[in-house]
Formats: structure tokens, sequence, C-alpha cells
């Protein structure tokens, strides 16, 4: 299938660029972060592509990934406490107890090649704590799932645009593209946008595959499928789309919260869900679905959400135990958002414009 317009500007912008104030203070412990914020402040700016974002007390770091940089964020700017040398991607960033993790994923400018998780080190160098695509070679969790449209026929099939949108069926694919981190105690939670899975790794740097979101169906209509520039054979069947996986969270039930962004479909149309995942049994089920492009999620400790969708422009909120979605704050590309003592802070414009300057930003929202 095409792969997502998000994960391809990260895979080839990596790559390319690469070749080329105020103190974040918690709000009143009586706040309800799900209140309409009353402003934002600007932490830092400037930034390429501010996918990711963790915040620990006064600690917020920020990655560029399409520089392949990880910053902290203070006294107004991102400073780089990381680069990579061979301009991969860095992102998937988390913050537990002052241990920094972050992901970085090599492309080739079509494709991810290879993917790890690292940790930052006091001296700006990162460790490996895992090869996640070494892992992703040796198992392809999303192998058994079939994508595309299983019930086209051959003569149909023949007629299918695959340079743009790939093979009209296949099997999950080898690819792994960790977009974000979770710690806990003993075990890392990735959700790995390429695999289509959540991963659990432990401290010894075994890897496991604790669930793999399923695909996601969408009939083909007459609309759709001249908007795709599709053959009219198609029409009414059903595509089964790849999920991506995008964030994870956990939630004061103990259950991972994770949003995914729903295939290359998933940019046009609101393929978008959340899923909770029992992360001692693998157990999985969908609690929200409807989004559009949600990349960033963030639970609160009454199990309210905070879901950032990207392109459509605004974080969206939803309480505990309910599905209503309502629009908490406009916001022009967001990509993160996080909670921290209540205070919400995200990362907006986080896509470079068509034409100027790239102009990411982290923000603190006012309450």
């Amino acid at each position: 299938m095409r792969t997502p317009r998000l994960l391809a500007i990260t895979a080839a912008s990596a790559l390319a660029l690469g070749a080329l104030s105020a103190s974040p203070a918690g709000a009143s412990r009586a706040h309800d972060p799900l209140a309409k914020p009353s402003g934002k402040v600007v932490l830092a700016r400037g930034l390429v592509g501010p996918l990711t974002l963790a915040v620990e007390g006064k600690n917020v770091y920020v990655t560029q990934n399409f520089t392949g940089e990880l910053d902290k964020v203070a006294g107004g700017k991102a400073t780089k406490v990381y680069a990579s040398k061979a301009h991969n991607e860095v992102g998937g960033v988390s913050v537990r107890d002052g241990r920094v993790l972050f992901a970085e994923t090599e492309g080739n400018g079509e494709s991810n090649t290879d993917s790890w998780l690292k940790l930052l080190r006091p001296d700006g160098k990162a460790r490996t704590l895992a090869h996640i695509r070494a892992f992703e070679n040796a198992n392809n969790p999303d192998g058994v799932i079939t994508y595309g449209m299983p019930d086209i026929s051959d003569e149909c099939a023949a007629q299918w645009p695959t340079d743009q949108f790939g093979p009209p069926v296949y099997e999950g694919q080898l690819d792994s593209h960790p977009y974000a981190t979770l710690q806990t105690a003993k075990t890392v939670y990735v959700a790995d946008a390429g695999m289509n899975a959540v991963l659990a790794i432990a401290d010894d740097g075994t890897i496991t595959s604790l669930a793999v979101t399923p695909a996601v169906p969408v009939e083909i209509t007459a609309d759709l499928a001249t908007a795709l520039g599709a053959p009219d054979c198609v029409v009414g069947l059903t595509y089964y789309g790849e999920s991506v996986p995008t964030d994870v969270e956990m939630g004061p039930d103990g259950k991972l919260y994770v949003t995914t962004l729903g295939g290359g479909l998933g940019e046009q149309l609101p393929l978008g869900a959340v899923y909770k995942i029992n992360p001692k049994t693998g157990h999985m089920s969908q609690i929200l679905s409807g989004l559009f492009t949600p990349t960033g999620i963030a639970v609160t400790p009454k199990g309210n959400m905070l879901i950032a969708e990207l392109f459509a422009n605004k974080i969206v909120k939803v309480r505990h135990g309910e599905t209503a979605v309502h629009t908490w704050t406009k916001a022009p590309l967001p990509a993160a958002v996080e909670i921290n003592h209540r205070t919400v802070f995200a990362t907006i414009d986080a896509l470079p414009p068509d034409q100027g300057a790239p102009d990411g930003k982290v923000v603190r929202y006012l309450p």
C-alpha cells in the first residue's frame, strides 16, 4: 500500500535534511487538564519535525525527527543533547526517573532499513538497548495479516494503480518504524508504525510482540474510487489497510492506550482509532474510532484522554468511559501531546510547510 504521507516524510526527510521562555510549572492540583485552555506559551520554536515529546518535572525533551536530533527544552529554546551521526531519524522519546530513551530509524529515502531502541547517556552519546529491526526480520508479527483487497479478481487487480498504492493484495511486510516509547519500572513499550505492533522490551533487550493492531477495513465507494483514481471494478470491495500505531501511554487502570493512524487512507478519511491493551495478557479492544490522523495521546490520572489529530488541526478530549469526542483546542498540525502534573504540553506546526522555513514548536497550555 502507499506509505502514509507522515511516515514517508519521516523516512525521506531525515536523510535529506540530515545532509543539510517559560519554565514548565505545574498547574494547581484542582485544575482539570481537560478544561478549555486560556492560552499557550511557546517554549521552543524553529523545530524541524517535532513529532514526539516527553515531559518529567521541569525536564522537557523533543525530537526533531527530520534532522535526527533530540533536544532538551529550557529557557525558551531547544538545546541539542543527541544527534544521529548517520543522519537517521530520531523519535519516540520518553523519560522516566531521569532516564531518557528514544528510537532511531535508518532509511534509504524510500523505506525503513533498520531501527533501534537507545538510551541517552550523560555524555550525549547513546547506548543501544534493543535492535528492533532484527526482531522484525526474525518474526514479522503482522505477517499473518492480509492487507489490500483479498476478494479482488485477477482482471481487476491488473488495473489497480500499484505505483501509487502498492499491491492490491499482500501480507504484512518486513518494516519497522518505532514511533513512540513508554517506560515502566521493568518494561519499555514501543508503538511500531511499520510493524503494526506494540512491543514489550525487557531490561536485557529481549523483545516480545505484545499485540498486533488489526487491519482497518474501508468499503470502497464510487466516490472514494474516483478520488483515489482507482478502477471502477474495485467499487463495493473492502480494502484492509495497515493500522500504523503512533503512540502508547498507560492509563490509571494499568492498561496501555494506543493510537493508530489508519494507514495511507487514514490521511484522507477518519480511520484512526484508540485501542486498550492489557500489558499482562496482550488482550486488545478498540475503545475509539473515527479519529482523523491521531498521532499523540495523553491519559490523565482519572482516565480522561487528550488526542492530537494532526491533519484535523486540533487536540480533542474524551472523558473516561465515554466515546464522544470534543475539540479541546484548535492547533496547527499538532503531533504530540503530554500531561505532566495536570499541565498540558504539545508540539504544533509539526510538519514543515511546502514553502518557507520549518517552525515546529513546543508549547505549554495555560489553564
